[in-house]
């Protein structure tokens, strides 16, 4: 994965990391057919996973459908009773101070 995706993907992460204090990266889910795994955030419980698709990258939210999203981030999963996800396309750009916000929400989610 030596494209567009690689540095989407370092970018989120460091946003993801520098948001909160205390936000733990682990690799979850390896599987023969995903030997990399599925990268996991949490804080006082999970806030996302980072997947990485042929054709985007994709944030999905653990209780993404109960968190405010002014600057509608979600833009996947947007049906789903809980979560909610960000699908994210090479020409895509990502507001980087909205998606802050939205993983510092996510942990004031997992503390109430």
């Amino acid at each position: 994965m030596a494209d567009w995706r690689e540095d989407t993907v370092e970018k989120l992460r460091r946003l993801i990391l520098g948001a909160e204090d205390g936000i733990v990266e682990e690799i979850k889910w390896r599987k023969p057919s995903n030997p990399d795994g599925v990268p996991t955030f949490s804080l006082d419980g999970l806030i996302c996973t980072l997947e990485t698709y042929k054709d985007k990258v994709k944030l999905t939210f653990a209780k993404g459908a109960s968190l405010p999203d002014p600057q509608s981030l979600f833009n996947a999963s947007l049906t789903a009773g809980t979560r909610r996800a960000i699908d994210i396309k090479e020409s895509d750009s990502l507001d980087s101070d909205a998606f802050t916000a939205l993983i510092s929400a996510a942990v004031a989610a997992n503390r109430s």
